[in-house]
């Protein structure tokens, strides 16, 4: 039987940055950045509330950790941040 996997227990975090239809930023933390960026620009229900009326959305930051804790944290970090301050994050990144 195979083993059905928890992403609780997953050692690969992602902390992103989307940029949305009306230039605002959402921040958030997945185990599965492909998947969380497809459910924010689909029609699902899985994507965030705040998407939801702001797609299209585009990926402009992620930052990979090792546990769900540390991404957590470092999400807590992004969003105390300014607007200036989240786009030189993103301006680093790019670069």
């Amino acid at each position: 039987m195979p083993k059905i996997r928890n992403p609780d227990i997953s050692n690969t975090w992602y902390v992103y940055i989307v940029r949305c239809a009306d230039n605002s930023l959402y921040t958030g933390i997945t185990v599965d950045i492909n998947r969380r960026i497809h459910e924010h620009n689909s029609q699902v229900s899985q994507g965030a509330k705040y998407t939801r009326a702001r797609r299209p959305v585009n990926l402009v930051y992620e930052e990979i950790l090792s546990s769900r804790s540390m991404a957590m944290k470092r999400e807590c970090e992004i969003k105390r941040l300014s607007r200036i301050g989240k786009e030189e994050l993103i301006r680093n990144f790019q670069s």
